[in-house]
């Protein structure tokens, strides 16, 4: 990785190691994950006792524990984040759930360069983790380490008045949603775009792209 990007890795895992334990709070609050849980269950995706599931940039958990919210119970989630006080909040709120816990293993990492080999998994989360990265570099990644066919559950910030707000106190860069199509098709077949209801706040910075690996 050139200078730059360790520079940028640095400053990002900074940030997030001083903020985890507010924006655990604020999540909790905004009500995003039962609105992540009720599109996941939407879905009825084909997660079986067998699977593997990770979670790309977990950050406090909140993908994860939307996804044992939707009902699934695959065999392990892995659930990826460079921020290592993320990742100990993320411990904790999966103790306070014995099964969660038992079944998921958290693993300090780069989504640029997943500890995981090629066609790993059943399926794929990602949520507002390649804002900091090149978009395409992380498509592929996810796209390497999942079994063909399998699904990527992909949730961008979007452009939008609150999503610049969030850009400018993360200090991100928003990828426009014709760029996301773009660099999804050369990897994935987009399966759908939804967008969630504006009376959820998640409404107000995300949306939500379910892919499957070409």
């Amino acid at each position: 990785m050139p200078k730059d990007g360790r520079n940028d890795k640095v400053k990002t895992q900074g940030l997030y190691d001083r903020i985890a334990d507010v924006q655990n709070l604020a999540m909790k609050i905004n009500g995003y994950r039962s609105s992540v849980a009720k599109y996941l269950r939407s879905l009825n995706l084909d997660i079986k006792e067998d699977s593997l599931v990770l979670d790309a940039g977990c950050g406090t958990g909140l993908v994860t524990l939307a996804f044992q919210e939707a009902g699934y119970r695959p065999n392990r989630i892995e659930a990826v984040d460079l921020s290592h006080r993320s990742l100990s909040v993320a411990r904790a709120e999966f103790r306070q759930r014995r099964r969660l816990s038992q079944r998921t293993d958290v693993v300090q990492s780069n989504v640029l360069t997943l500890p995981f080999a090629d066609e790993t998994f059943d399926m794929v989360l990602m949520c507002g983790v390649l804002e900091y990265t090149p978009l395409d570099d992380g498509l592929r990644e996810a796209a390497r380490v999942l079994k063909h066919g399998a699904p990527l559950v992909f949730l961008p910030v979007k452009p939008s008045i609150v999503g610049s707000v969030l850009e400018l106190l993360y200090n991100f860069k928003i990828h426009p949603v014709a760029k996301v199509r773009e660099a999804a098709e050369r990897y994935f077949n987009i399966v759908g775009n939804h967008e969630f209801p504006i009376t959820e706040p998640i409404a107000w910075s995300k949306t939500i792209f379910l892919l499957e690996k070409k």
